[in-house]
């Protein structure tokens, strides 16, 4: 395994003091990123969406229980399989308690494409007390294009078409059987009773929410995972892999 130079504390230091320069950059560039991201126009949601949930049927205003932002994690679970997807799982094994999101008027709600019944049986097993809600049977989950099916919409994913990924190396979204459940995450803001759609963001958009990543980007070792650099720090055996 490839590991850090050895070097003296002196050394150390002042290699140190040249990434916290960096890293100071990186926090403003962040706020700047930010404020963009609230100066984004929104679209108001005008079609009308149905959801099961625990308490039955629900309609897109409901998952937000009363607070005024809902953040939708799309979560892939397509109604043929018995699971949900491992990474998604991990995703939402990370989140933990969403107390101080409630308390700052916002609610996080997971979102799948699979029947209710298999929903609520896999959070049972994993223990989660997040809402979870099924949008079988709605065009929801196109609509966000996180179900690609190009007979009901046209295929676009994190905003390319499929001629576009078509083009790109990592492009297995384009190669997938159709329909082909992806992962993503979707903000809503309520004005009064109308609901506007705020931001959307796939592929790796949602890993700064993850504590574990976060947290293991601090590390010599980082995720260690074999994408990363410098090479050589990866795990022997790769994660598992979404269906």
């Amino acid at each position: 395994m490839s590991l850090p130079d050895v070097v003296s504390r002196d050394v150390w230091v002042e290699a140190r003091r040249e990434l916290l320069a960096a890293e100071k950059a990186f926090t403003k560039e962040r706020d700047a990123l930010n404020t963009r991201r609230r100066e984004l126009p929104m679209v108001l949601v005008e079609k009308e969406y149905t959801f099961i949930g625990a308490d039955g049927s629900a309609g897109l205003l409901e998952l937000f229980e009363g607070r005024d932002q809902l953040v939708v994690y799309h979560f892939m679970f397509q109604p043929e399989w018995d699971a949900g997807c491992p990474n998604c799982t991990g995703f939402v094994d990370d989140i933990g308690s969403t107390r101080l999101l409630n308390a700052a008027n916002t609610t996080l709600a997971l979102v799948s494409r699979a029947p209710y019944e298999k929903l609520a049986a896999y959070r049972a097993a994993r223990g989660w007390e997040h809402p979870w809600y099924s949008s079988y049977g709605s065009d929801f989950n196109y609509d966000y294009h996180v179900t690609l099916d190009e007979s009901v919409v046209p295929f676009e994913y994190n905003y390319r078409t499929k001629a576009e990924w078509d083009v790109l190396p990592n492009n297995e979204h384009t190669q997938t059987q159709q329909p082909f459940d992806l992962h993503g995450l979707s903000c809503f803001l309520r004005v009064d009773e109308q609901v506007y759609h705020t931001y959307s963001t796939y592929g790796r958009g949602p890993d700064a929410m993850t504590f574990t990543a976060t947290a293991l980007d601090l590390t010599a070792l980082g995720r260690q995972e074999p994408w990363e650099k410098p090479e050589g720090r990866s795990l022997e055996s790769p994660g598992d892999h979404c269906h």
